[in-house]
């Protein structure tokens, strides 16, 4: 647990970001985005109207795993790739508890792959932080599961021969109920996709586009370049159609094969533009695969739908088990088929 002495009961309308900000040094490298991704999240919480005390950080292995350390919440820092196991645990023996996980896409995606997508499949209750720099960043500069293939790291020297993890496409494809992306060089957009994750019930997972300057600077330039950006983004809103460029000239629709295809809206009919619908899973797969250069990159959320979370469906069996007074553990264990060994 958190090294700070137990949190005092709070009234959640008093909360300003001072009161999530510990005091102690924040250690990142200088220009390190996650910085960023701290100031966002201290800043926002105090709107949501939750306890203090009934916040809790879980987090991993790696640089964004010091997450905890920084924020005067409960917290966990548990091992390599098993923060999703200790957050589904607490969750569902602590329904009250708003639990935010904060991983990266080598903790996430390498040994904790297998963790990360049962979580997504079963709809715990939980917010999912997926800090993406596409390299790692702790161990000093190997290449990880969302490096770009060929990249040339200390792991790597004749460049990779793997194809990098999708985190939106594998997140959509495990069944995740809200997936979204944000750059942490956008406070203002990062801290809206935050919001919606933190109201979404059921897991939200947020990939965050952050560099690394030590390690891997630069990786997301051709996203966030401020000369290139309006026509390398694609920022989705539900309900509207989806149209990017620096006067919102361009747009992407589908052609005759179903395929994604950009267009200049002078030369295509404006109903033929994709509008943006938060509930298609086959929209939300097709927008996942949309990347540099052919393609800008989506921002925001792509999904958003509703279904009962399993730490809810877990202690609704455990309520039921209760309420037969027959039923004890051993005649539990004596239950289903049964034998005798000896």
């Amino acid at each position: 647990m958190s090294a700070y002495p137990l949190l005092q009961h709070t009234d959640p309308s008093t909360l300003t970001r001072k009161d999530f900000t510990p005091g102690n040094e924040v250690r990142w490298c200088p220009g390190c985005e996650d910085y960023s991704i701290l100031a966002a999240v201290q800043k926002f919480l105090p709107s949501l109207g939750i306890p203090k005390e009934n916040y809790v950080f879980v987090s991993g292995i790696g640089c964004s795993s010091r997450f905890p350390y920084y924020m005067d919440t409960y917290g966990m820092h548990t091992i390599h790739g098993r923060a999703p196991a200790v957050a589904t645990g607490l969750k569902v023996t602590r329904p009250e508890l708003s639990v935010w996980l904060v991983t990266g896409d080598g903790d996430a995606l390498a040994i904790g792959g297998n963790h990360f997508m049962h979580l997504l499949r079963r709809n715990v209750d939980i917010k999912v932080l997926l800090f993406n720099n596409r390299i790692y960043g702790l161990t000093k500069g190997q290449y990880s599961p969302t490096s770009e293939l060929g990249i040339k790291t200390k792991s790597t020297p004749d460049g990779s021969a793997d194809y990098p993890v999708d985190p939106i496409a594998l997140s959509l494809g495990a069944g995740a109920t809200f997936v979204a992306r944000a750059l942490a060089s956008d406070m203002a957009g990062m801290t809206e996709v935050l919001r919606r994750a933190a109201m979404h019930k059921g897991t939200a997972m947020v990939e965050l586009y952050q560099n690394c300057v030590i390690f891997n600077d630069g990786t997301f330039d051709g996203v966030t370049d401020s000369q290139t950006r309006d026509e390398h983004q694609l920022r989705l809103v539900h309900g509207e159609a989806l149209r990017f460029g620096k006067d919102k000239s361009k747009g992407v629709v589908m052609d005759r094969h179903g395929r994604p295809t950009v267009v200049n809206i002078a030369d295509a009919s404006e109903d033929r533009l994709l509008v943006h619908d938060e509930q298609s899973e086959t929209l939300a797969y097709a927008l996942s695969r949309l990347a540099l250069p052919e393609f800008p990159v989506p921002l925001g959320v792509f999904r958003a739908v509703s279904k009962p979370t399993y730490d809810e469906m877990v202690r609704e069996k455990v309520d039921r088990a209760r309420s037969k007074r027959s039923v004890n553990v051993q005649s539990l264990l004596d239950s289903g088929e049964t034998w005798t060994v000896g």
